[in-house]
Formats: C-alpha cells, sequence, structure tokens
C-alpha cells in the first residue's frame, strides 16, 4: 500500500515529528538563502511572506506552539533578516529543550522505581 499525505503512522513518535520539522526547517532556510534574489524585496517578496507562514502553520501542527516560533516569524518577515536560518534555530532549540525535559521524566521515574 503506497503511503500518502495523510497517513500519520509516519509522524506518530514525537522523535519522527521532531526530525519531519527540522527537515522542513532547513529547507525552508535554506530555500530563502539560496533564492535571495528572488525572494527579496519587490514583487515577490510577498511570496516569501507566504513560504514563512506555511511554514509556522506546519511547524504548529508538527511540534506544537513553543515560543521560540514567533520571533522566529517576525525576524523572518524583516527584510534581509532573513538570511539568519531562524526556522533551523528555533526548531533545533524546542528539540534541544524536549530532550532535556525527558531526560529529567526518565530520571524522575528511575527514581521513582528504586524508592519502591
Amino acid at each position: 500500500m503506497p503511503l500518502s499525505i495523510h497517513d500519520d503512522a509516519l509522524l506518530k513518535s514525537p522523535r519522527s515529528r521532531f526530525r519531519a520539522a527540522m527537515i522542513l526547517a532547513v529547507l525552508a532556510d535554506s530555500l530563502q538563502i539560496v533564492a535571495f534574489p528572488l525572494f527579496a524585496e519587490g514583487a515577490l517578496s510577498p511570496l516569501d511572506d507566504v513560504l514563512d507562514f506555511v511554514v509556522a502553520v506546519a511547524l504548529l501542527r508538527l511540534v506544537g506552539w513553543h515560543w521560540e516560533f514567533l520571533p522566529s516569524f517576525i525576524g523572518e518577515l524583516v527584510p534581509g533578516a532573513d538570511l539568519v536560518p531562524f526556522w533551523s534555530l528555533a526548531v533545533a532549540n524546542v528539540y534541544r529543550k524536549w530532550k532535556r525535559a525527558e531526560a529529567v521524566a526518565d530520571e524522575a521515574g528511575e527514581h521513582r522505581l528504586a524508592l519502591r
């Protein structure tokens, strides 16, 4: 059976959702950096804004709301500032915090088992 875009089986685990979010963020940032003349100030500038809006919505659906996405979205709207990979940095920071919280939860679970 071929995989469809609506098949959520691939994105069940948080790790796979973060992996998909990071790939999306890197692709969006790469497109904005490599194709900067295309998205520079001018007639095609709204295309850049649409790309940022689509990426923001997709990241929210993949990993949920995190405050790091708001400054990234605002930074991406500033002309010339989109040369900084804001989306990639935001997803990497959210992933780092998630891993730390997961490690603390695992450690708390181990302590709880040791106390029994």
